[in-house]
């Protein structure tokens, strides 16, 4: 995928936006979806995707974009008081080049351990669905409202 192009609906978030496809949520609202990623780079690895069509951060909306980064910062904040990791990254991919799977804005909240390496980013294997459900309860029970 290049930076240019139209907006595909057939991608795999736009397919679970409507329904078709299915995901273990954190958080939804008005503008943005939280979930678990299947193929976590760490444990409690979490998407935040806008509800509306964007490709990439340059052709997203500036509205859509300031109230996606408040989801993505209360998310964050969510999977550091739940999980209690070291640190944690907040990352966003722009093009194939630059390491975007899927053709549809996202961001990645990824808690991080001291000695504990993150696996590659679309490389990692697919997470335990019971795992995943558990995690998504205790970080939604953190989210600040």
């Amino acid at each position: 995928m290049s930076l240019d192009g139209p907006y595909d609906p057939e991608n795999i978030f736009a397919r679970i936006l409507r329904g078709e496809a299915p995901a273990i949520p954190v958080h939804e609202d008005a503008d943005a979806l939280a979930f678990m990623d299947l193929f976590p780079q760490s444990r409690g690895h979490v998407l935040v995707i806008p509800k509306a069509d964007a490709r990439t951060i340059l052709d997203a909306e500036a509205e859509t974009l300031r109230r996606l980064i408040v989801v993505v910062q209360r998310v964050a904040a969510a999977v550091r008081v739940a999980l209690l990791p070291d640190g944690v990254v907040v990352t966003q991919f722009n093009g194939r080049a630059a390491g975007q799977t899927v053709d549809h804005l996202h961001f990645h909240v990824i808690p991080c351990w001291q000695g504990r390496p993150l696996k590659g980013h679309g490389h990692g294997q697919m997470a335990d669905g019971d795992d995943l459900r558990r995690l998504a309860r205790d970080i939604a029970a953190h989210l600040e409202v």
